[in-house]
């Protein structure tokens, strides 16, 4: 039996040895996805076990061989806390795993023990008016009468989850003490030598075995704590997902009606003197809107946006004439390959020819050029128009202030997907055209962006918080 200032010192650590092995664990993506799975399968209750029992298992092995680091079993805690998070079987389970080294040592007690604090705490899980009763859990239970009435006042209980774990706990701790004073050899465990040595214990023996039973109390709410905080992150970084997709749709919903707002006033000019062109452009119309309803990616290769372009140019050709509206394309093989956000170009496209090409009597032309230049997409659309004036022309600034709805979107779109890291830049002076340029990194995995439930790497992560 250890001195008192010994016990305390192992009391300390271990809660220290609890709070860095929980912080690992929830480190593990694996493990994670097992802790916080709302509804488990038989398979998944058993791998639950393994990542927390295992370690655990180690560290008995370690106290039972090396026969000083005391603090290092938390064979009883774990399996209360598989038990509480898992059910039963994953607390019965890693209960009988983690005790085995000790039964293995001759302490034959350690894991019916174990394994019947796992399945209480999986029975009492039951019981739980609701999940977050479980991992709001903390060893600082507030026991006063008023406490107790204010919180069962909305809604009257004679059950109170939070009370009935903490009396659990005790009472289990108090089964290993008494199974210890009727036979020490069959189990562990640290109890104050000032309590047990006479009939009487003293003072500082009371306190001390105090502390040894709120520490147990201390380390599975500690644990708990670790485990929501990181639950709670994970819910965090999952409505900032949502947020920026909810914002990206609002973007895409504001440039396609935008669009189709524009076509279909420029096929409402040809109906009455040119019919079988507005037919021409009806159906082309057609096909690039069922592009739109069909396609959900947020991104997509550029390849797939010149040729949207395509048809887009094709109904202004035939609304300008062919010899008004001419295309020149430069484009670089590898830079088609580059992912891009959809309907990217189209507003740009649409600016050059509604504010450069359109005031111009003799009409002129549009130039698409890409490529690839020190990892980064560049993609430049021009017009040899008549420039946009300080009406409709606005620097680029870190508020990305561009005129135009439809530039507006692109530069927003930008902002929130790619934060700093992307470039939008406009050359324009009257009567010499202008020229829109763009310069994207090249991101192996976009969709991550938009699909994970995780923060993604800087700057990225940044972004999504700023898209709040």
């Amino acid at each position: 039996m250890l001195e008192p200032r010994l016990i305390l010192v192992n009391l300390l650590i271990k809660l220290g040895v609890a709070a860095a092995l929980s912080s690992a664990l929830v480190r593990s993506k694996e493990f994670k996805s097992l802790l916080f799975r709302e509804h488990r399968s038989t398979r998944h209750k058993i791998y639950l076990a393994l990542w927390m029992a295992i370690p655990i298992a180690l560290g008995v092995w370690i106290r039972c061989s090396v026969k000083s680091f005391f603090a290092g079993d938390l064979s009883l805690e774990t399996a209360l806390l598989l038990g509480v998070i898992g059910g039963r079987l994953s607390g019965g389970l890693g209960g009988a795993l983690i005790a085995l080294p000790a039964a293995l040592h001759g302490e034959w007690a350690a894991m019916p023990l174990a394994t019947f604090a796992g399945i209480v705490a999986g029975w009492l899980r039951r019981f739980a008016p609701e999940q977050e009763d479980i991992w709001s859990f903390s060893p600082f239970i507030d026991l006063t009468l008023y406490r107790i009435i204010r919180r069962n006042l909305p809604r009257p209980r004679v059950f109170d989850w939070q009370i009935a774990f903490f009396a659990t706990i005790v009472g289990l701790r108090f089964l290993q003490t008494e199974i210890w004073r009727f036979w020490p050899s069959s189990i562990f465990s640290l109890e104050s030598p000032e309590l047990w040595a006479g009939a009487n214990g003293t003072l500082n023996g009371y306190l001390v075995e105090s502390a040894i039973y709120l520490t147990v109390v201390m380390v599975v709410g500690t644990e708990l704590k670790i485990f929501n905080s990181v639950r709670i992150q994970a819910k965090l970084e999952e409505q900032e997902r949502l947020l920026l997709q909810a914002r990206m749709a609002a973007l895409q919903n504001q440039i396609n009606p935008h669009f189709l707002f524009n076509t279909l006033n420029s096929i409402s000019s040809l109906v009455r003197f040119d019919p079988d062109t507005a037919r021409e452009m009806i159906l082309k119309l057609a096909t690039i809107l069922r592009r739109l309803l069909h396609s959900t990616d947020s991104f997509v290769a550029l390849r797939e946006e010149v040729e949207f372009i395509d048809n887009y140019l094709d109904i202004e050709v035939v609304r300008f004439g062919r010899d008004k509206l001419r295309v020149v394309k430069n484009l670089d093989a590898e830079s088609l390959e580059a992912m891009v956000p959809s309907m990217l170009l189209q507003p740009l496209v649409e600016n050059c020819i509604k504010h450069g090409l359109a005031p111009k009597i003799e009409g002129g032309s549009i130039t698409l050029r890409s490529r690839v230049v020190d990892s980064q997409l560049v993609v430049e659309v021009e017009d040899d128009g008549v420039g946009m004036d300080a009406a409709h022309y606005v620097e680029q600034t870190d508020e990305f202030s561009v005129g135009g709805i439809g530039m507006a979107n692109v530069a927003e779109r930008l902002k929130v997907l790619y934060g700093d890291t992307a470039k939008m830049t406009i050359e324009s002076r009257e009567g010499g055209g202008t020229l829109i340029r763009l310069r994207l990194p090249i991101l192996p995995n976009p969709e991550e962006l938009m699909t994970t439930s995780t923060i993604a790497p800087a700057p990225f992560g940044k972004n999504l918080r700023r898209a709040e």
